[in-house]
């Protein structure tokens, strides 16, 4: 394995989408969502240390998750959990990550990717990756990973990138969320691309984009560069971390640097950003029925997601298209259609019963 590679796993996220069974005290990159018997950090974590040494994988995350990360992850080092002390979006963590990096090994490339994803096909996603690193062993570029789209998601953002005969392709342009319509028209273009959130750079690189395009983010943390890898490090952060801008890695430095790149994915992706996503992703009986956990008989019913607590027994009757979710003490019954307001009902439950239920 080349020491110069480094893997940075996003695990600092709520998953509110994912509500009643992510939560704030125990999100879903921690939960056995797809049944495996793993959890999701552990399935990116095992993924990465294929062709990352793991003492060379860093997982960055909320303060309030540091007992989760080392449940999941013992075998990762308790200096490579980079705790964030509020929450402030992708921009900060990912720098304090490649300052951290940097500071231990300036030729270091980093993979950048969120721990909750579901990726299919992991030999051609290590492919995929190994290609990448490569790609960026000897250049100045930002490169990303981008999924051919399947329909005209309006969820996604979008990626078009230059026409070319390269595998890895200059990126023309970022679109966020769009509309049907517009979601269409790239579907059709064929040039556009799903963003993954998936990133691969020097350290070198991605620290001379953030010193051009958000420069006061990077004076705050280099303000005292010799603090990373010390016993300093954490009072540091702690001090600085909560004045820094709110604001993504996209938004920040890959709309506005001339220098991305993407490639194509050959895997098959899906972010796992709401029930309906895994419902898509899960096994189901004839009549279009899944289910996560527990026995389930399902008379006349149709086109249901089921989740419960593994020794329960549910019988579902008369119910097509719904949302069935029970975590603990608190049990979901919504449509698929409505699936959206799954936050706002998150809220209604915040403010009627309390914070430990969200």
């Amino acid at each position: 394995m080349n020491k110069n590679y480094y893997a940075v796993i996003m695990a600092g996220g709520i998953g509110s989408r994912f509500w009643p069974m992510s939560t704030k005290q125990f999100p879903k990159q921690f939960h056995d969502i797809l049944g495996t018997g793993t959890s999701l950090i552990q399935q990116t974590s095992k993924r990465f240390e294929q062709i990352i040494p793991s003492e060379n994988i860093l997982i960055a995350t909320n303060k309030d998750y540091q007992t989760l990360v080392k449940k999941h992850l013992p075998n990762i080092p308790t200096s490579n959990i980079l705790l964030e002390p509020a929450m402030r979006n992708t921009a900060p963590c990912i720098l304090y990550s490649a300052l951290k990096i940097y500071n231990q090994n300036p030729d270091g490339i980093m993979i950048v990717a969120p721990s909750d994803h579901l990726i299919e096909n992991e030999s051609a996603f290590i492919d995929n990756i190994e290609t990448s690193l490569k790609f960026c062993d000897d250049k100045d570029v930002l490169v990303t990973l981008g999924i051919k789209p399947t329909f005209p998601n309006t969820g996604y953002g979008y990626i078009k990138y230059i026409d070319s005969e390269e595998t890895i392709k200059k990126v023309n342009s970022f679109t966020e969320k769009p509309n049907l319509e517009k979601a269409q028209e790239f579907l059709n273009d064929g040039r556009y691309l799903w963003n993954a959130g998936i990133f691969v750079w020097s350290v070198k690189s991605i620290l001379q984009q953030f010193q051009l395009n958000l420069p006061k983010m990077f004076a705050l943390f280099n303000s005292e560069n010799s603090n990373y890898n010390t016993i300093l490090e954490v009072n540091f952060i702690n001090a600085i971390y909560e004045t820094s801008e709110n604001i993504s890695i996209d938004f920040g430095i890959m709309e506005k640097a001339t220098n991305v790149f993407v490639l194509p994915a050959t895997f098959v992706w899906n972010d796992l950003g709401t029930w309906l996503s895994l419902y898509e992703n899960l096994e189901k009986d004839k009549n279009q029925n899944a289910t996560v956990g527990g026995k389930v008989i399902y008379n006349n019913a149709n086109n249901n997601i089921v989740r419960t607590q593994n020794h329960k027994k549910v019988v579902i009757q008369g119910l097509n298209d719904y949302i069935v979710i029970e975590e603990n003490d608190i049990l979901l019954i919504c449509p698929k259609n409505n699936e959206q307001d799954i936050k706002t009902i998150r809220e209604q439950v915040k403010n009627k019963f309390g914070d430990n239920f969200v």
